[in-house]
Formats: structure tokens, C-alpha cells, sequence
């Protein structure tokens, strides 16, 4: 019977609908002992004659798939692959799905949470009251201020319907945008460098790749306006953090809400953790009760349907073995 390894901690050993799918498909359904793996090695250990994984943040580099002759599916609970060598995986004729629709609506909820967290100071807040002070200072508005969406995939077109309910202006930079959606919910497309000008609040929702690696970095942070939000729950390594530190120190920019870092888990010492205008969480926007079990649900499923020879189109990463891919 061919095995596969679940390795996401939040189902670690847990059962549900997705374990039933794949019982019922004919899998053997396995947990590592650590399912936080980093280490090469430790994962070739684990993955020895497993078929496919639901995978979380392990290591898929080149060494790692050249060792796994049997691997032909690495389901991705989430979307994100920045943890996985697509060229690597392609070549070794293993394919890689992420569980497309599932989450986006819980990080647009976490999103908007961050927004409007950094925006009324809620954190500041609580704190002060907690040492006995009572300091009933403005906060800024979400109404008629001007949100700067990078990034207008499913999660982004799920911010903006939330943040039109603010009554917020819409602006965007997206590299192939659903043009008919921008059009129906009045969301300008834009270049970066005006949406970086214009955005009270700059919210990204871009995968992480070599190309925007850094992407808010000190000379970008330097054009976006005085007093400015960030809000990151994407991945921590699109921002440049020393850079961020320094704009969030100086007054250039007001506040972030920030849900992902380059290092995870970030170290209690951390400069950005100790700002009190910044609002931190950990790496949890796509993870409500909900999500968590549709993603479970869809990354098991991507595999079973593979199994049976169904393509799904909309989960598959690189589609380019869809002629060649066998099981």
C-alpha cells in the first residue's frame, strides 16, 4: 500500500475527513516524529519509500527529492512553496500541489484584524489602561484612506471585498490582474511606485520568490507616505526587517501588523517585537478552525485524486508534467 507522510503540526496525529480520504483511497497515513523537520538529512531519513506528503515547512531541496525515488506527490497544506526547489521537483517528475481555495478567506479576516489592530492601537492601548493610564488619544480611520493591495490573487481580491466594506479606496500592482474584478470593485491598477506613494496602508499578498525577495527594503519603505501602515501575511522574507525597524524608530512609517518573518519562530529579543507600534503574530492568518480543516480536506484530496488519475487543475504547481507524470 503506498504511505503518506502528513507532516503540518496543527494535524499532527489527528484524525478527520482528510485521514478518512486517503484510507479510503488505500493509502497508509504515517506522522513523522518531528513534523517541524528543517534538516536535509532528517527528512530523507523520514520520507524513505513514502509515496506522497502533506507537506508543511520541510526542506524539498534537490539533494532531498534525488533521494526519493518513491515520492510523487508533495501536497501542500497552504499555499506557500518557498520551501520546495519547483525545478528540482519537476525534474525528478514529482508534482506539487497547494490547496488553492481553502485559506485565503481566513488571512483576508487576519489582515483586515492587523489593520485595524495597528490603526486604533489596540495594543497600545490595552497596555496603557493595564498600568493605570488612561490616554483617550485619536486613531487613525480606515474610511475614505487609501489601501495599497501588492498582490491581487485570491487572497488580495478577498481583502479588498472586506475593505471596501471600510470604505476604503483600492488601489493595486498586480502582474496579470483579473481586470473585470479590479473594474467591478473599483480598485485602480497601478504601478509600484504609486501605490507605494498613494497607499495610507500597504497590505502584501505575493508569494516569495528571487525576484521580490527584499521587495519593501529601505529604498522603497523611503517613497511610501509619512505615518504609513504596513501589513505582511505573506512571507517574511519580502521585507528587508532591519529596514523595516528603522522606519518604524525614525517616524517614517506608523505602525505594522505583521503575522510572518524571515526567521520563524522570531526570537523574543527581536528589534521588531520590542516596538510597540507593531502588532506581531505567529505566522497563523491562514489557520482558523474552518481553514484548517478545509486545507486538510483539499491536500489530501489533490493526492487521492492524483492516485485516480484525476487532474486538479487549479492545485497543481507545475503543470508542466501534466503529459509526462506518472504515478
Amino acid at each position: 500500500m503506498p504511505t503518506v507522510m502528513i507532516f503540518t503540526d496543527v494535524l499532527h496525529e489527528k484524525p478527520g475527513r482528510h485521514v478518512d480520504l486517503l484510507h479510503e483511497a488505500g493509502f497508509t497515513v504515517q506522522y513523522p516524529e518531528n513534523p517541524n523537520l528543517v534538516d536535509e538529512d532528517e527528512t530523507i531519513k523520514v520520507l524513505n519509500g513514502v509515496s506522497a506528503t502533506i507537506a508543511g515547512g520541510e526542506p524539498y531541496s534537490d539533494r532531498v527529492v534525488s533521494a526519493l525515488p518513491d515520492l510523487r506527490v508533495v501536497s501542500r497544506w497552504g499555499v506557500g512553496v518557498d520551501q520546495i526547489d519547483l525545478d528540482a521537483v519537476t525534474k525528478a517528475q514529482i508534482l506539487v500541489t497547494i490547496t488553492a481555495t481553502a485559506n485565503h478567506e481566513a488571512v483576508a479576516e487576519h489582515t483586515m484584524a492587523l489593520l485595524l489592530g495597528v490603526s486604533r492601537k489596540l495594543i497600545q492601548r490595552n497596555h496603557q489602561i493595564s498600568q493605570g493610564y488612561w490616554i483617550r488619544e485619536a486613531s487613525q480611520p480606515l474610511r475614505g484612506k487609501t489601501l495599497g493591495l501588492i498582490g491581487l490573487g485570491r487572497i488580495g481580491r478577498s481583502v479588498a471585498v472586506r475593505a471596501a466594506g471600510f470604505s476604503m479606496r483600492l488601489i493595486a500592482h498586480e502582474a496579470f490582474p483579473d481586470v473585470a474584478f479590479a473594474r467591478r470593485h473599483r480598485i485602480e491598477l497601478v504601478d509600484l511606485d504609486s501605490l507605494l506613494r498613494e497607499s495610507d496602508y500597504i497590505s502584501l499578498h505575493v508569494p516569495l520568490n528571487e525576484t521580490n525577495r527584499g521587495l519593501i527594503n529601505r529604498q522603497n519603505i523611503s517613497k511610501m507616505k509619512k505615518g504609513s501602515f504596513l501589513i505582511n501575511t505573506a512571507r517574511g522574507g519580502l521585507v528587508v526587517e532591519k529596514d523595516l525597524v528603522e522606519a518604524l524608530r525614525n517616524g517614517h512609517l506608523g505602525g505594522a501588523g505583521l503575522d510572518v518573518f524571515v526567521q520563524e519562530p522570531i526570537d523574543s529579543q527581536h528589534p521588531l517585537i520590542q516596538l510597540d507600534n507593531v502588532l506581531a503574530t505567529d505566522h497563523t492568518a491562514g489557520i482558523d478552525i474552518r481553514s484548517v480543516e478545509d486545507m486538510a480536506v483539499e491536500s489530501a484530496q489533490n493526492i487521492v485524486d492524483l492516485f485516480n488519475g484525476k487532474w486538479p487543475d487549479s492545485s497543481v504547481v507545475n503543470g508542466k508534467l501534466k503529459s509526462s507524470w506518472k504515478w
